[in-house]
């Protein structure tokens, strides 16, 4: 009965230590990306929704991603997406669902509540899959690799009801990124027809 009693608590005790160990990983990783002054990195997006890749930086909320088909601006609030095809640019408000779809490092913003975390390890890097604690969270479930010595995240690979979204990551440099660069500038635009759906 003693060694029983053993075998659960270590059981138990392991499996504590390995989710809080989990948060731990995505806690320094999340510290890397939250920088005052801005990040910048390399992106390949893979999925349901098509294919692309790119550059994007982000400072706190604020993202900027450059595509070979588009644009995308985002404040904290407001997004603007150039369309390079037809000149035109839509302004929306996006939810938290729609973010998470375009921009790879909302995990930051994620996965501090409403999801369960465990650890694993591939090669160079942490594993930390996330699986959502509620049906009525877009994302079920998120696989976040953080490579072991950088703490740098090098994929997000994400769940949106029945389809996966791929975002491999590469290059990541802190940088010292202007508040204006999160904001579409009509100027630099002229001929491009803008549509406000908000």
């Amino acid at each position: 009965m003693k060694r029983l009693c053993f075998l659960i608590t270590t059981v138990l005790l392991s499996t504590l230590t390995f989710a809080q160990t989990a948060k731990e990983v995505l806690d320094k990783a999340a510290a890397n990306i939250t920088v005052k002054s801005g990040v910048q990195a390399n992106f390949k997006m893979t999925g349901s929704i098509g294919n692309t890749s790119g550059t994007i930086s982000v400072k706190g909320r604020k993202f900027h991603a450059t595509t070979p088909q588009a644009i995308i601006w985002f404040d904290g609030k407001t997004q603007w997406t150039y369309m390079k095809d037809n000149d035109e640019v839509n302004v929306t408000t996006p939810t938290e669902s729609q973010l998470q779809a375009i921009n790879p490092y909302n995990f930051i913003n994620l996965y501090k509540s409403g999801y369960n975390a465990t650890l694993n390890k591939s090669g160079k890097d942490f594993v930390v899959h996330l699986t959502a604690t509620s049906k009525d969270k877009k994302i079920r479930e998120l696989f976040i690799s953080i490579n072991k010595s950088s703490y740098h995240p090098t994929q997000v690979k994400l769940l949106q009801g029945t389809k996966w979204t791929i975002f491999d990551i590469t290059n990541l440099k802190k940088q010292n990124i202007p508040d204006s660069q999160f904001r579409f500038n009509a100027k630099d635009f002229p001929q491009a027809e803008i549509i406000d759906l908000r």
